[in-house]
C-alpha cells in the first residue's frame, strides 16, 4: 500500500456544517418563537406539517417528538397491536423494530435484496405463507440508506393478501419512486429528523404523513394524551409533540433539502466513478424509476474491518450502519425463531461499511478517500 495524498482538513461532522450553513437565518427563527412565548403546538409546528405535507405531496403531516414515536402512532391508530404482526427487515435501524413492540404488535423480519438493501418481497410472499403468517396485518417498508423499497411489488402482496402497506422514510426525505415522494406511496408513513437525517432537526423530531383524513385525525389525538377536546382523553395517547423550535429550524432547512440531496448524488457519482472498477466492492445502485437520497452511502465489501481500520489510519471517517441486524440482537433475537430464514441479511452484515457523504464534504474529500480505498486493494 501507497501513503497516497495528504490528509484534507475537511471530513467535518455533517450536523454541525448543517447548522453553520443556516446559523444566522436559524438564530432569527428561534427568537421569533422566544419572543412569541407559544412554546408547544403553535404556529410553528403547524406551519412546518404544511410544508411538509406539500413537499411530501400528501394532505396531512402530523409533527411527532420523533421517528420511533411516528411508527409507534401510525401502529396506534390503525389497531395494529397484540395478536397482530408486522413485517419488517432486520437490516434497518433498531427504531423501526423497537416501535412495532411498543404499539403491542409482534415484528416478523423479512430478507433483504442484497443490492438495494431494502425488503425483498419474495421473503415477504414468503413470511405470508409461513406458520405465522395468518398473523400479518402491515408491512413495514423501510427506505433503507435512502434507497425506495419495491413499493408495487410490495403493494400487489400487500393488496392480495389484505395487509396494510406503511413506510419507514427516516432515511429517504425527498426520495423519489416512479415520480412519487416516498411516505406518500403507503397508507401511511413515519419520518425522522434526528440531527443527522437529510432533513434533521437540532435534536429529536418526527412525523407522520398520510393522505387518509381519520389516520391522520386519530395519530393527532393520540400525540397528546388521546384528546380530541382539551383535557378529555378519549383514547390512551401518549405525549409525542413536535417542539415549536425544533419546527422553526426544520422549516429554515426545509428549502434546502432538493438541492441538498443532488450535491448528495454528484458526490456519489464521484465515488461510483472512481470505485467502480475495483471487483472486491459493490457499490450503491439506484434502480431504474428511482431518485435516492444518498442518506448513507454504503459499499459492500469482504474485506470489510481490514479496510475500515486502513481508512481510519488515514484519517477518513467510517462506520457500520449496522454492526448487527436486529434479529441478531440479545433484546430481539427470540423473535428470529418465527420468521423466515434471512440468508442476504446475514451475508451482508460484516460486509457493509458507509463512506463520508452529505452535501458540505468536498469533492477533494471524496475523492482523497477513493484513492486511500485503491492504495488498500493495491
Amino acid at each position: 500500500m501507497t501513503t497516497g495524498k495528504s490528509r484534507p482538513s475537511c471530513f467535518t461532522a455533517y450536523p454541525l456544517e448543517d447548522y453553520s450553513a443556516h446559523r444566522d437565518d436559524i438564530q432569527r427563527a428561534l427568537q421569533r418563537v422566544l419572543e412569541r412565548g407559544h412554546y408547544i403546538l403553535g404556529s410553528e409546528v403547524a406551519t412546518f406539517e404544511q410544508e411538509f405535507a406539500s413537499f411530501v405531496g400528501v394532505a396531512h403531516s402530523i409533527g411527532v417528538a420523533n421517528g420511533t414515536d411516528a411508527i409507534e402512532l401510525l401502529l396506534r391508530a390503525l389497531e395494529i397491536n397484540g395478536g397482530s404482526s408486522v413485517a419488517v427487515p432486520s437490516q434497518t435501524a433498531v427504531a423501526s423494530v423497537s416501535a412495532i413492540v411498543r404499539a403491542g404488535a409482534t415484528p416478523l423480519f423479512v430478507d433483504v435484496d442484497p443490492v438495494t438493501f431494502t425488503m425483498l418481497p419474495e421473503s415477504l410472499d414468503q413470511a405470508i405463507h409461513s406458520p405465522v403468517g395468518t398473523q400479518l396485518k402491515a408491512v413495514l417498508a423501510v427506505h433503507l440508506y435512502g434507497h425506495p423499497a419495491e413499493m408495487d411489488e410490495l403493494r400487489g402482496l400487500c393488496d392480495g393478501h389484505n395487509l396494510i402497506l406503511l413506510e419507514d422514510c427516516a432515511q429517504s426525505h425527498g426520495a423519489m419512486y416512479h415520480g412519487k415522494s416516498v411516505g406518500s406511496i403507503g397508507r401511511g408513513a413515519s419520518f425522522s429528523f434526528y440531527p443527522t437525517k437529510n432533513l434533521g432537526a437540532v435534536g429529536d423530531g418526527g412525523a407522520v404523513t398520510t393522505n387518509d383524513s381519520a389516520l391522520a385525525d386519530k395519530v393527532r389525538w393520540l400525540r397528546q394524551y388521546g384528546w380530541r377536546e382539551r383535557y378529555i382523553s378519549d383514547f390512551d395517547g401518549i405525549n409525542s409533540r413536535l417542539d415549536e423550535l425544533q419546527a422553526a429550524i426544520l422549516r429554515v432547512k426545509l428549502p434546502f433539502l432538493i438541492p441538498n440531496n443532488k450535491r448528495r448524488r454528484s458526490l456519489a457519482a464521484i465515488y461510483e466513478e472512481g470505485l467502480s472498477d475495483l471487483p472486491p466492492i459493490q457499490m450503491p445502485v439506484s434502480r431504474p424509476c428511482r431518485e435516492h437520497a444518498y442518506h448513507l452511502y454504503v459499499i459492500r465489501v469482504k474485506q470489510r474491518d481490514a479496510l475500515m481500520k486502513y481508512l481510519t489510519s488515514r484519517g477518513i471517517p467510517t462506520a457500520r450502519h449496522y454492526p448487527a441486524a436486529v434479529h441478531q440482537q440479545p433484546g430481539y433475537a427470540a423473535l428470529a425463531q418465527r420468521s423466515p430464514p434471512l440468508p442476504n441479511t446475514e451475508a451482508l452484515v460484516p460486509e457493509i461499511l458507509s463512506l463520508p457523504l452529505h452535501p458540505y464534504l468536498t469533492r477533494e474529500a471524496v475523492k482523497y478517500t477513493i484513492d486511500a480505498i485503491r492504495d488498500f486493494f493495491s
